[in-house]
């Protein structure tokens, strides 16, 4: 059977639906077996995720803004009150090591003299030379002592071992070198400071308490014998004698072996 030409658009038409239809309805099926989305849902996930925002070095913990400073005020700078009742330091407990040398009151008498000491003084003076000279820096320890009664060794607290401090002081690992200043420190003369008062003393050398400007020339080769010249120069600037210096109190307590000011 011939159909005719006017018929042809209506045939292709008649296709193009039934071709149309068998598409959609593979999707109809689809969608119906996938889970439902709220558009809401759907927006949320397009979107992108939220930027977390830098931290803020000004912010502190718990979100809290610190407060700035008033207006015209500026941090304070002033150190703690000392406690009520503070006394300076004292022989007894290490502390009064800073030359003594006083302009307006005559000069202590220089001793050289070691019959002159009490027996304590003359006894403790003894065996830490005897310790220097044996070159065994561990010799000093039962002279240091431990505790509150222990010989201050530096004008700052220290941590560790005394004896290994003072190794540390010496250009050799031995000590050798701190034991020998020690020894020349204790073969130069002496002075009595503070007779009759709880921070007596017996201090070598007697450097410690004269002005260096009015050393006479034997008193200056006997410096000399300690420091060098140039370390003179310093100390005449500073206005005192700052090297190593011991102090002993007439109960035979070594109190203190120090350097510097």
């Amino acid at each position: 059977m011939t159909l005719p030409m006017s018929g042809k658009p209506r045939g292709l038409v008649l296709f193009i639906c039934f071709a149309a239809c068998c598409a959609t309805i593979p999707l109809v099926a689809w969608l119906a077996s996938s889970p439902a989305y709220a558009l809401s849902e759907i927006k949320r996930e397009e979107l992108p995720s939220p930027v977390t925002p830098p931290a803020d070095d000004d912010m502190v913990p718990g979100g809290a803004v610190p407060m700035p400073d008033p207006v015209g005020t500026s941090p304070s700078t002033s150190q703690p009150a000392a406690p009520d009742g503070a006394q300076p330091d004292s022989p007894a407990d290490g502390g009064t090591t800073r030359p003594r040398v006083d302009p307006d009151t005559p000069a202590p008498e220089v001793v050289y003299d070691l019959g002159k000491l009490p027996e304590p003084v003359r006894r403790m003076q003894g065996l830490i030379v005897e310790a220097c000279k044996s070159g065994d820096i561990e010799k000093l320890r039962p002279l240091i002592g431990t505790g509150d009664s222990m010989t201050q060794i530096s004008l700052t607290d220290i941590d560790g071992d005394p004896i290994a401090f003072l190794k540390g002081l010496s250009g050799d690992p031995d000590g050798q070198e701190i034991l020998a200043i020690l020894e020349e420190v204790l073969s130069a003369g002496y002075v009595h400071i503070d007779a009759g008062t709880p921070q007596e003393l017996y201090v070598w050398p007697y450097f410690f308490a004269l002005p260096l400007d009015k050393l006479d020339a034997r008193q200056k080769v006997e410096l000399f014998k300690i420091v060098t010249a140039s370390d003179v120069d310093d100390m005449k600037q500073f206005g005192a004698y700052i090297f190593y210096r011991v102090g002993i109190t007439p109960a035979g307590q070594w109190t203190f072996f120090v350097a510097g000011d």
